[in-house]
């Protein structure tokens, strides 16, 4: 008989969670209350809407590179990496309030803010498994996707109003504070986590990651699933589109909250479930996050696609069950490299699905562009989920790793760290 799954409760129990949590919070809120006040600001200087979306989506492109900065993690403290991205961070967005600053240097400072968020993440999903047990590991995944994606659906509204009562420099001075206080809440909420690598490992690099990832078969595996993102993302780059061609504006806050809104919903579904049957279930939950979308180029109207893509979300929740087990399969001591690699293929996945979506709608409808993104995705999830499937089956336990050192993954009993 499975285990009973891990309670909220037992997660929130362990003090370094809980300040990593608040940490993310902070963050969640600072980067959005950011992006939305860089496009106000944008919009306020040149009364055009299309720059306005462009530095909005400016915000996202570092990311891409910041996953290549993963390694840091390995070689430094991972509270070091976490408390110097987050000051750098206050310090450079204490920079953008500087009054009269111009538009480009504005851009500039926000780049580098966005890039400093590779190494946090990285090193915050390098540390997770050495506070939490892997039955508790997969609801704090839960708690740290869902804080994420709840973010997403209530954060520019709560920007926009905070930009608009303080203004575009009182907003970013908020932003700053927000993580000058996360840098505070972990440099003296956490211990101090030793850099993991060994002493050769000098110079850790997205290629040293690459090579990690291709050598085993459960982390190449677990990459291809967290890719698939890529194609059931689509909808969420033609909101717009597909909005119009519903025809009216007044549908495109429900597009866009559909899938966030789902994901949480699938966040707290899924931690329910023991951690056995997750590890089981997991390709099947990858194939039904495109699977779901196929209808959207037949469907009659705004309420039923909104209805799809929501489903769509709660099944793409599968995600915090993906970076669970990604995280325990990684080599402790390279466990930063290797997520490094995960964030930055994501976003690489993310970004090609949503350009040739983009690309394809200037021939087809909208709402066909998300069928044949759902039709293709369907297909390499399967291939992803009979993938994992045979790797899981081939190893005597969930957590076994081809490594020929032996076991890897988050074994630290809880509260030997930071409770």
């Amino acid at each position: 008989m499975p285990a009973r799954a891990a309670s909220f409760r037992s997660v929130f129990a362990v003090a370094g969670f809980r300040r990593i949590w608040l940490a993310h919070l902070l963050s969640v809120a600072g980067d959005q209350l950011a992006r939305v006040a860089l496009t106000v600001l944008v919009f306020d200087r040149t009364s055009s809407a299309g720059w306005a979306s462009a530095a909005y989506a400016l915000t996202f492109v570092p990311d891409l590179l910041g996953g290549a900065l993963g390694g840091v993690a390995d070689r430094f403290s991972r509270r070091t990496v976490m408390v110097v991205t987050d000051v750098g961070r206050a310090v450079l967005i204490a920079l953008m309030a500087v009054p009269g600053l111009p538009l480009p240097a504005a851009a500039a400072l926000l780049f580098l803010v966005q890039l400093m968020a590779g190494p946090f993440h990285a090193a915050r999903q390098a540390m997770l498994p050495d506070l939490l047990d892997p039955d508790r590991l997969v609801v704090g995944q839960a708690v740290i996707s869902s804080t994420y994606q709840a973010g997403l659906v209530v954060g520019f509204g709560a920007g926009a109003a905070v930009v608009t009562g303080l203004g575009v420099p009182g907003a970013l001075l908020i932003d700053a504070g927000t993580f000058a206080l996360s840098a505070l809440m972990l440099r003296f909420g956490l211990e101090r986590f030793p850099p993991s690598a060994p002493a050769h490992h000098e110079r850790p690099s997205l290629l040293e990651g690459c090579r990690l990832v291709a050598r085993d078969r459960k982390l190449r595996w677990l990459l291809l699933i967290a890719c698939c993102c890529g194609f059931y993302v689509v909808p969420e780059g033609l909101a717009v589109p597909v909005a119009a061609e519903l025809g009216g504006a007044g549908a495109l806050p429900w597009l866009l909250a559909a899938n966030p809104v789902g994901s949480v919903l699938g966040g707290i579904l899924l931690s329910r479930i023991p951690r056995e049957r997750q590890i089981r279930v997991l390709g099947a939950l990858t194939v039904a996050s495109s699977l779901v979308l196929i209808p959207t180029g037949w469907a009659p109207g705004l309420v039923t696609i909104v209805v799809l893509w929501t489903i769509s979300g709660v099944f793409s929740a599968h995600d915090m069950i993906t970076q669970t087990q990604y995280s325990l399969a990684a080599p402790p001591a390279h466990r930063g490299q290797v997520i490094g690699v995960a964030i930055a293929a994501l976003r690489a996945a993310q970004a090609a699905g949503i350009a040739a979506a983009g690309l394809l709608a200037q021939i087809v409808a909208p709402t066909t562009v998300v069928t044949v993104a759902a039709i293709a995705g369907v297909v390499v999830a399967f291939v992803a989920g009979v993938g994992w499937s045979r790797a899981v089956s081939s190893r005597r336990g969930p957590e076994e790793s081809e490594d020929p050192m032996g076991p890897v993954g988050g074994t630290t009993p809880v509260g030997e760290h930071g409770s």
